[in-house]
C-alpha cells in the first residue's frame, strides 16, 4: 500500500530539448496543466533562447550543452529540435535512461529511425511520438464506430489538412535540416490518422510537388493508400491554401461518418455527423485538447514505465510509408 501511494505522489520530471515556437506557445504552457508532470530543465544550442524559455516558464535550469542537460534531474525528455536533430538526440537520451516524446517526423530517414527504436529498447526506455490527431475524443469514438462495424466493411476514408504557410527562415523549408515539406511535417499526422482508423497500411501512392512556392521542399501532396484489411484512403496537405476545407469522411458499406474542425484546430469543438442505413442522420459535437490528451496519455505510460499508445516503431512505419511515397514520385520525374 506504502508504495502504491507513493507512485500516485510521484511527478514525471521532464528536460525539454528545443526551445522553438511550439515548446514556447503550445507544449510548456499545456504541461503546465498536468499535476503528476514538472519541467526540470530546457536545453538549446542557443543559450540565451534556453535562458529566456527558463524564466518564462519559472524551469529550474538551461542548458547549451546537451550532454550536461541529460545529466540534470529529469526522467523524460520532450525533444522538439530541428528534424535533422532528432536521431543524434532520441539515441543519446535513450543510452541515458530517459523517456522520451519525440516530434514528428522522427528522423531524416527510416533507417536513422530504425536505429533510434532499437536503442530504446535496447535501454528499456519508453518512446513515444506526439502525434496529436489520434487524442481527440471525436476521433476515439471514430474509431469505435469503425472497429465495432457499424459502418459495415470500410470502403473509403478521406482526409485533408491544408494551410497557408509561406516559407520563411523556418527550418521546415531547409530540405537538409527537415528532409522534406508538407508530406512530413502535416501528411505524417495523416498517415498516422490513417492507420489508427483503418488499420496497417500495405501500398501507397500520389503526388508530392513545389507547387506554388517553388522553394528546397514541396509545399503540397496527395495520396492514395491501400488497408490491410480492405478499404482504401486518400489524403491531401498543402501549405499553399489561403482557404481550405479541413475535414474528415470514412465510408462504410452500410454508413458513414463526418468530423469537421478538428484536423487543422489545436482546441475545437469538433463536430461528428453519422449516417446510418436505415436511421436517421445523427450529429455530434465534443470538444478537446488534443495536446493536453496526448500529454495526459504519455504522463501515464512513462510513470507506469509501459508501453504508450503512440510508439517510436508508428512513427517508423509512417516515416517508410512517406519515403515510398518519395521515392515512387522521384522516380516519375526522372
Amino acid at each position: 500500500m506504502l508504495k502504491i501511494a507513493e507512485n500516485l505522489r510521484k511527478k514525471l520530471k521532464w528536460g525539454i530539448a528545443g526551445c522553438g515556437r511550439f515548446t514556447e506557445t503550445g507544449f510548456l504552457p499545456t504541461i503546465k496543466l498536468l499535476r503528476r508532470s514538472v519541467v526540470q530543465s530546457v536545453f538549446s544550442k542557443d543559450h540565451a533562447r534556453a535562458k529566456y524559455i527558463s524564466e518564462k516558464f519559472s524551469i529550474s535550469d538551461s542548458f547549451s550543452n546537451y550532454d550536461e542537460f541529460l545529466k540534470s534531474d529529469i526522467d523524460a525528455v520532450y525533444i522538439s529540435s530541428v528534424n535533422s536533430e532528432h536521431y543524434e538526440q532520441v539515441i543519446k537520451a535513450a543510452n541515458a535512461g530517459k523517456h522520451i516524446l519525440c516530434e514528428k517526423p522522427l528522423a531524416i530517414t527510416s533507417v536513422q529511425a530504425e536505429e533510434m527504436v532499437k536503442a530504446c529498447e535496447v535501454n528499456h526506455v519508453q518512446f513515444s511520438v506526439d502525434y496529436t490527431q489520434r487524442f481527440h475524443p471525436i476521433v476515439k469514438k471514430a474509431k469505435e464506430i469503425i472497429d465495432d462495424q457499424m459502418l459495415g466493411k470500410l470502403v473509403s476514408m478521406q482526409i485533408n489538412y491544408n494551410v497557408h504557410y509561406p516559407p520563411d527562415d523556418n527550418f521546415r523549408f531547409k530540405k537538409e535540416l527537415s528532409g522534406g515539406g508538407v508530406l512530413r511535417d502535416l501528411g505524417t499526422h495523416l498517415i498516422d490518422l490513417m492507420r489508427y482508423l483503418g488499420g496497417e497500411i500495405t501500398c501507397i501512392d500520389g503526388i508530392v510537388d513545389d507547387m506554388i512556392y517553388k522553394s528546397e521542399v514541396d509545399d503540397m501532396a496527395i495520396a492514395i493508400v491501400k488497408f490491410e484489411k480492405g478499404g482504401y484512403g486518400t489524403f491531401n496537405v498543402s501549405y499553399n491554401n489561403k482557404k481550405s476545407f479541413n475535414r474528415i469522411e470514412v465510408l462504410g458499406y452500410t454508413g458513414a461518418l463526418s468530423i469537421e474542425n478538428m484536423v487543422s484546430v489545436r482546441q475545437s469543438s469538433a463536430k461528428m455527423t453519422i449516417l446510418l442505413d436505415g436511421e436517421g442522420k445523427k450529429a455530434f459535437h465534443k470538444r478537446g485538447n488534443k495536446l493536453l490528451n496526448t500529454l495526459k496519455s504519455v504522463q501515464k505510460s512513462f510513470l507506469a514505465n509501459e508501453t504508450p499508445l503512440v510508439t517510436g516503431y508508428d512513427g517508423l512505419v509512417n516515416l517508410r510509408l512517406i519515403e515510398e511515397l518519395e521515392r515512387k514520385c522521384l522516380a516519375r520525374k526522372n
